[in-house]
C-alpha cells in the first residue's frame, strides 16, 4: 500500500478515535450543543479521509505525485480547522473559522476530483 494510503487511513483511524472519544464526553455530560462539529470530524475526518484513503490504495500509481501530497496536506487542514471552527462559530456566533474551513474542504474536494479524472486518463478511460 502506498504511503500516502496509509497515512490518509492513519488519520481517518485518528479523528474517528477523537470522535468517539468527543461522543462519550457529550453523552456523559448530556451537553449536545456541539453536535453539529462533531459529526463534520466524523464525517470529513473519518469517512471522507478513508475514502481518499482507499483510492490511492486501488490507485497507488496516483498517490506518488505533488497534487497528491497537496491533496493530503488540504484534507488535514480542512478537518483540524472546520471542527473547531464549526465549534467556535455555535459558541461565540463567529462562524470565520468554520469558513475558512469549509473553503478548504471543498479545495480537498476539487482535487480529488481532478486527480480522479487524471487516473482515468491515465489507465485511457
Amino acid at each position: 500500500m502506498p504511503r500516502l494510503a496509509s497515512t490518509f487511513f492513519l488519520s481517518a483511524a485518528t479523528f474517528a478515535l477523537l470522535g468517539m472519544i468527543w461522543g462519550i464526553q457529550m453523552s456523559a455530560t448530556h451537553d449536545h450543543s456541539l453536535s453539529a462539529a462533531h459529526g463534520h470530524l466524523n464525517l470529513i475526518g473519518f469517512v471522507a479521509m478513508s475514502v481518499y484513503g482507499a483510492f490511492y490504495a486501488l490507485s497507488p500509481q496516483m498517490a506518488d505525485s505533488g497534487l497528491a501530497r497537496l491533496h493530503f496536506i488540504t484534507a488535514l487542514l480542512a478537518v483540524v480547522v472546520i471542527a473547531p471552527g464549526i465549534a467556535v462559530a455555535i459558541s461565540t456566533e463567529n462562524p470565520m473559522i468554520a469558513q475558512i474551513g469549509s473553503v478548504l474542504t471543498l479545495i480537498s474536494m476539487v482535487l480529488f476530483i481532478v486527480i480522479i479524472f487524471r487516473s482515468r486518463r491515465l489507465a485511457g478511460t
